[in-house]
C-alpha cells in the first residue's frame, strides 16, 4: 500500500467518524460525557490500583466516589440556584424597567448631538434597548434548555454516564492497547508521540482547567454571597464555570456582577469596589497559585483556538460538539506543528538546491 493511499484511506475514515458523529449527537451526550469523565478520573483509578486493589475494584470506589460527590454538590447548590433563578425571572420586567431608567438620561446627552428630525425619543430608545436585552436573554435561556438540559438528557446524563464511566475505566488499558495494535506499523512510533503530546495537552487543559473553574465558581460564589449580592451564587458559578475559556469567565463574570449590582445599590462605590475586588483577588491567586500548580505550561493551545472550538463545536454539534471541541482542538493543534515540522524539513521549505536542517 502506498503512502497515498494509507493518507486517503485516513482521511476517509475521519470523513466517515464525523459524519457518524453528526449524525448520532443526538445520542452521544451521556457516552460523550462518561468518555471526558473517564479520562479525568483515570489517574486516580491508576493510583488506588497501585495500592493493591483490583483494577475493577479500583474503578468502583473512585466511580462511586465522584459521583456520590457530585450528586451531593447538586443536591446542595440545585435549590439555592433554582430559587435565584425564579427569583431573576420574577424581578426581570422590574430591572428592565430600572435599566430603562439608567439609559434614558444617557440617550438624552446622546441625543443632543443629532438632528432633530433623526433624533428618536430618548425613551423609546431607552425602552427598546431593554426590550431586546429581555428578547436576548429569553433566546438565550430557551436555546440552553432545548439545545443542552432537555429533560431526556438530564436523565441520560444521571443513569447512563456512570455506568459508562465505569466500565470505560474498567477497560481503559485494555482499550488502549487495542487502538495502539491497530496503529499502522509503519508509524505507529510517530503516532504514539503524537498521541502523548495530544494527551499532555489534554490532561492539562481537561483535568487541570477544569479543577481551577471549580475552584474559582466556589470562591466568586461564596464571596459574591458574602458580599450580599442578589444573584451572587448564580454570578459567581456562572464566572466560574466561563473561566474555562480564558478571559471569557472573568469579563463575562465581572460585568454580570457589576450590572447587578448597580440594578441593587445604584452607582455605590461601596458596594462596587468590593465587587470588582473579588475578581482582582480571586485573579490573583489563579495566577500565583491555581493554573501554575494545577496547569502549568503543559497546555499550548491558544485562548482564541479555544473558544473558536468551542463556538464551532456548538454550532455543529450542540452540547455534545462543546464537550468535543477542546479534545479536538488539542488534537488539530499538535498535527499543525507536527505538519509545520515536517514542512520546514522538506524541501519544499528549504528548496531544491539545500539540505533540510536537522534541527526542525
Amino acid at each position: 500500500m502506498t503512502a497515498r493511499l494509507q493518507l486517503a484511506y485516513w482521511i476517509a475514515m475521519a470523513i466517515l467518524i464525523g459524519l457518524l458523529i453528526y449524525a448520532l449527537r443526538s445520542v452521544l451526550l451521556p457516552f460523550v460525557a462518561g468518555l471526558a469523565v473517564a479520562y479525568f478520573l483515570d489517574p486516580a483509578v491508576d493510583r488506588v490500583e497501585r495500592a493493591g486493589l483490583s483494577r475493577t475494584w479500583s474503578t468502583a470506589v473512585i466511580t462511586l466516589l465522584f459521583f456520590a460527590l457530585v450528586a451531593t454538590i447538586v443536591v446542595l447548590v440545585a435549590p439555592l440556584v433554582q430559587g435565584q433563578v425564579l427569583h431573576l425571572v420574577e424581578l426581570f420586567p422590574t430591572y428592565l424597567k430600572r435599566v430603562q431608567e439608567i439609559l434614558t438620561p444617557v440617550i438624552e446627552r446622546v441625543m443632543a448631538y443629532v438632528p432633530a428630525g433623526d433624533a428618536q425619543r430618548p425613551s423609546d430608545a431607552a425602552g427598546l434597548v431593554a426590550e431586546n436585552a429581555g428578547r436576548l436573554v429569553n433566546g438565550v435561556l430557551g436555546s440552553l434548555w432545548s439545545g443542552g438540559l432537555a429533560f431526556f438528557n438530564i436523565l441520560s446524563l444521571m443513569f447512563i454516564t456512570p455506568i459508562v464511566t465505569f466500565y470505560l475505566l474498567r477497560d481503559w488499558d485494555r482499550i488502549l492497547r487495542t487502538v495502539d495494535g491497530l496503529l499502522p506499523r509503519q508509524h505507529a512510533e510517530t503516532i504514539r508521540t503524537q498521541c502523548n503530546l495530544i494527551d499532555q495537552a489534554m490532561a492539562g487543559f481537561l483535568r487541570g482547567q477544569a479543577t481551577v473553574c471549580l475552584a474559582q465558581a466556589a470562591i466568586y460564589a461564596v464571596a459574591l454571597s458574602l458580599l450580599d449580592l442578589r444573584f451572587g451564587l448564580v454570578i459567581g458559578l456562572l464566572a466560574g464555570f466561563l473561566a474555562f475559556v480564558p478571559y471569557v469567565g472573568l469579563l463575562v463574570g465581572l460585568v454580570t456582577a457589576l450590572v447587578f449590582t448597580i440594578l441593587q445599590h445604584g452607582f455605590d462605590v461601596g458596594h462596587i469596589a468590593p465587587v470588582v475586588g473579588v475578581f482582582a483577588l480571586v485573579q490573583i491567586v489563579d495566577g500565583g497559585f491555581l493554573t501554575p500548580r494545577l496547569v502549568g505550561s503543559r497546555v499550548g493551545l491558544h485562548p482564541v483556538w479555544i473558544i473558536f472550538a468551542l463556538l464551532s463545536g456548538g454550532v455543529l454539534f450542540g452540547f455534545v460538539g462543546i464537550l468535543l471541541a477542546v479534545p479536538i482542538a488539542a488534537a488539530v493543534g499538535v498535527l499543525v506543528r507536527f505538519v509545520l515540522g515536517r514542512y520546514r524539513l522538506s524541501r519544499l521549505f528549504t528548496g531544491p538546491d539545500e539540505a533540510p536542517e536537522s534541527g526542525g
